[in-house]
């Protein structure tokens, strides 16, 4: 049993809107040999390692129905296979480190025999994966020996301690409970969040929204005031200063001074850390001037300024203070064991342990309690060792202070403290300056006034716990973090940014280019990502293929947008899913034949549906191409507010009912003065824009660009927009290289035209060669034309035919990455097909260097001529052209070159719907026309 193949999803993918992971797991000889022929001792054993097992219904969706499966019947002896069994382990595992995951789903694979597509659902990414490799060996360790793979499960291993150190490091590395309960009172209340590290350091919301919070310090946490509640002899004379009841206390910094101090405040005294926290260090109750250096030898541990105060009796409290209101009152109890008369501490700490509410530590509500050094001090404090009998009902102290962390209980007392009680912990950390801040409390009695009965503040700590109030052992759970969210996002004030995200074969690069410029020319501060890097306020931050999850992530992390245009490439979303659980609107171009061959994506239905999860998590609104079949079926996947169609064709049927029925849509029509960009809403008929008045677009000759704009306006239209920003985002974007790197950038400096393009797929190429044909061109037209060496023999192909019989001339080179292939195969493949498509050797240069090739067909241009170059490094062969200079010819203008008209063939056919709309699969519902027929299949 081995693990082939493995990817972390962190949002929506193929296999789940929600972080999963995928595994290609081998049986390799297990596959003949499921749960019924491996018979009930593995069944036992795994039920005996994981008793929680016999919770999972499985397909009989009751406890105890995966049991059933495992085990067979009569109909099924079998039983089930060994990938499912995994499937469960790899969950379970995670369940019993505290995490909430459910979701599972296994299938063979066809073809591989033993081979099956595992994907669990995860919380923690080191985690999930962990669980995985625990599964294995787990399942490997319970076979008979004769079956168990070789290396797997490594000769000391045993399954108790393997169970406790991978739930310790599952904690390790997952959020802490105060900061679990902020995250989770954020996810209530719609706010995102992104974990900025491995700690507890944690963003809210988004761009220029974010708040920030590092377990419960806030963003907006006075510096002085955390200074000063570290500083425990300064924070000791400002709550004295006010009034509020403290304990006499002296600095020291060594074990004489202090044993003088204490002589001086009088016994008994406590010693503690000048700067520590979470009880550490702090020993209570001294006596005699031999503890007292024992307690500042343990202080000095953690601090080289011990601090000697008065020792305060009574009960421990801890008060939570948020934004001026006591929100939780809980007393704690430090870590004991009571006597029975039968047995021993260390028999009874067993007991105690027993109880299913403790765990490892912030497994559960309660931690286990530890028999070590500081429970050996306390014991020999009271004249026992873990081996003593202690007296029934004799309290037995194990721990100095009552921290849950060290075994303590907390019990909840909200609703009994004194009102004198509640002030004084306000005014305590009011007076320190914190937003967020723990009064510790010692008193007899919290349901008296301190001014009565006593008591004193021992501290006022900056970063209060808030798993005692959360979870107490004992009384009502309080909820300490939705206050502290309430606080940095009051009612009313914004903690997302709208995200737009788009994606298509072609087209997408520019139409997010297009979306981004349009949202900075309505005021926004956009984020962007795209294929040759991140972009904030049009400035690039990050150079690189930049359309998958991480960069998505540097956008909502920055604090300057406030708008989030994504370009979401195949790639990313097969390799790591989405950055975002939704998206506001999403958009798919087209679905042409490019990388298919590649990661298990072998037909164009097949790379449909991978592009369609942008539709799918779209909140607000689908933009689709209603001129692509196989993205205008995607409406039936979508649960957008609003369908909004797009098409090239103002007779396309779908769109016409669509807008009929109060649909949106974004159609171009023809008019007097030439092609009109015409949004459709509600019954609304917007004109909105003269495709020749859009640089991008070559006087509205190139179609491809038309239709990037189109859709750059439906999604703006669908993020609220005004109108006129977005006729002034279109006016104002163009195809020069600062603007859209290789997205049909002209260079009009030479004798001749440059056109040069990134296109790198048959559709893109052929695009491209459509609008050479439509220039007017008064000499040669020249291409230089390459394919990547990654696709399949039939890619590059097609892209040879996009471009045969339509130039005067053809270069054919290869990409600087051969890929796999033989350095002049793919240009010596093109010429192939060329000549088989009847161009003449005469008019085909092979020059496999792409500089070389460039080269070439710059000085092969002469004035008048149309150079067509399809580039692979961008920005090195852009430089190229515009560098060059013709030997001994002075460089000219070339003359702005002319449209030709355009064919009416060259118009887009509308999908092949028939004239029943409703036969062919379409409904009409409150948002317009859908298709529904792969729904209902």
């Amino acid at each position: 049993m081995r693990i082939l193949e493995r990817n972390v999803y962190v949002g929506p993918s193929l296999y789940a809107h929600f972080p999963v992971i995928r595994l290609l797991l081998d049986l390799g000889p297990l596959e003949g040999w499921p749960t019924g022929k491996l018979g009930a001792a593995f069944v036992d054993g795994l039920v005996a390692a994981l008793p929680t097992l016999q919770e999972h219904g499985c397909s009989y969706r009751e406890p105890g129905g995966f049991i059933r499966r495992m085990r067979g019947d009569p109909q099924d002896p079998d039983g089930t296979w060994l990938g499912h069994v995994f499937e469960h382990v790899a969950i379970e595992l995670q369940n019993i480190a505290g995490e909430d995951v459910t979701f599972g789903k296994t299938r063979s694979v066809d073809g591989q025999p033993g081979v099956y597509t595992v994907v669990y659902e995860y919380a923690q990414r080191d985690e999930g994966v962990e669980a995985g490799e625990l599964a294995i060996r787990l399942l490997c360790s319970l076979l008979p020996p004769e079956l168990q793979p070789e290396g797997v499960v490594p000769a000391d291993w045993a399954w108790p301690e393997a169970r406790l150190d991978f739930i310790r490091y599952a904690q390790r590395r997952a959020l802490g409970p105060s900061t679990a309960s902020l995250v989770k009172a954020a996810e209530e209340r719609n706010i995102p969040w992104l974990r900025l590290n491995e700690q507890s350091l944690i963003q809210l919301g988004h761009g220029k929204f974010q708040q920030r919070i590092q377990a419960t310090v806030t963003g907006r946490t006075s510096y002085i005031a955390v200074e000063l509640a570290q500083d425990k002899e300064e924070t000791n004379k400002i709550l004295a200063n006010q009034g509020l009841p403290v304990p006499r206390q002296e600095l020291v910094r060594s074990a004489d001074r202090a044993v003088r101090a204490a002589e001086r405040l009088g016994f008994p005294v406590v010693t503690k850390p000048y700067n520590g926290n979470h009880g550490r260090g702090i020993s209570i109750e001294l006596k005699t001037a031999d503890e007292v250096r024992a307690g500042f030898a343990a202080a000095a541990e953690h601090s080289s300024s011990v601090i000697v105060e008065t020792y305060l009796s009574g009960a421990d409290h801890r008060l939570l203070v948020v934004n001026g209101e006591l929100i939780a009152a809980t007393r704690r109890t430090p870590g004991r064991v009571i006597g029975d008369g039968q047995h021993s501490v260390r028999e009874l700490v067993d007991i105690v342990n027993q109880d299913p509410r403790r765990g490892v530590g912030h497994e559960k509500v309660m931690t286990r309690i530890e028999l070590d050094a500081q429970a050996d001090t306390m014991l020999a404090r009271q004249g026992m060792t873990p081996d003593s009998v202690p007296a029934e009902g004799q309290v037995v102290e194990l721990r100095s202070t009552a921290n849950l962390s060290t075994g303590g209980t907390a019990t909840d007392v909200t609703d009994v403290i004194h009102p004198d009680n509640r002030e004084m912990a306000v005014r305590a950390v009011t007076a320190i300056g914190l937003d967020v801040g723990g009064v510790d409390f010692l008193c007899p009695d919290i349901t008296e006034s301190y001014k009565t009965v006593g008591g004193g503040i021992c501290e006022v700590n900056a970063a209060p716990g808030f798993r005692m109030h959360v979870a107490p052992s004992e009384g009502t759970p309080r909820d300490a973090a939705g206050p502290v969210i309430d606080m940095l996002f009051p009612a009313g004030v914004a903690s997302r940014v709208p995200i737009a995200a788009i994606t298509g074969t072609n087209g997408k690069t520019t139409t997010s280019r297009m979306l981004a410029h349009i949202t900075k020319m309505a005021g926004y501060t956009p984020g962007l990502t795209t294929t040759d890097g991140v972009y904030i306020d049009g400035q690039r931050t990050v150079e690189g293929d930049m359309t998958g999850p991480v960069a998505t992530r540097m956008v909502l992390a920055d604090p300057a947008i406030d708008m989030a245009v994504l370009e979401i490439a195949r790639g990313g979303l097969l390799r790591a899913g989405m950055g975002v659980p939704f998206v506001n609107v999403g958009a798919v171009l087209n679905v042409q034949a490019d990388h298919l061959g590649m990661k298990g994506i072998d037909t164009l239905e097949q790379l449909a549906e991978v592009k369609r999860i942008i539709v799918e998590v779209a909140r607000d609104c689908a933009v689709l191409n209603a001129d692509d079949e196989h993205v205008i079926r995607m409406s039936a996947h979508t649960e957008a507010k609003h369908l909004c169609y797009v098409t090239l064709n103002p007779q396309h049927a779908v769109v016409r009912e669509h807008i009929r029925a109060g649909g949106r849509a974004c159609a171009l029509e023809a008019g007097v003065n030439g092609q009109m960009i015409t949004l459709y809403d509600k019954g609304r008929h917007i004109p909105l824009m003269w495709t020749h008045l859009i640089p991008a677009t070559l006087e509205g000759r190139a179609m491809h660009n038309v239709q990037n704009a189109m859709f750059a306006a439906a999604l703006a239209f669908s993020l609220d927009i005004k109108l006129d920003a977005i006729r002034q985002g279109l006016r104002t974007f163009d195809s020069t290289f600062f603007q859209a790197p290789g997205r049909m950038n002209v260079y009009d400096e030479h004798p001749f035209k440059v056109i040069f393009d990134y296109a790198h797929n048959a559709h893109a190429v052929g695009v491209m060669a459509d609008l050479a044909q439509r220039l007017d061109v008064r000499g040669r037209r020249i291409v230089v034309v390459a394919g990547p060496g990654d696709r399949r023999n039939e890619d590059i192909v097609a892209i040879a035919e996009a471009v045969a019989g339509r130039f005067d001339h053809y270069i054919c080179r290869r990409d600087d990455g051969l890929r796999g292939r033989a350095p002049d195969e793919v240009p010596q493949m093109i010429a192939a097909v060329l000549r088989q498509r009847g161009v003449p050797d005469s008019a085909i240069t092979i020059i496999p260097d792409e500089q070389e090739a460039i080269d070439a067909a710059l000085r092969m241009g002469q004035p008048g001529d149309l150079l067509l170059v399809f580039a692979d490094a961008l920005t090195r062969s852009w430089k190229q052209v515009t560098k060059f200079k013709p030997d001994g010819a002075a460089v000219a203008s070339a003359a702005p070159a002319a449209a030709a008209p355009a064919p009416a063939d060259d118009e887009p056919a509308t999908v092949a719907l028939g004239a029943d709309l409703e036969a062919a699969g379409f409904v009409r519902d409150e948002r317009g026309l859908r298709f529904v027929g792969e729904a209902a299949d």
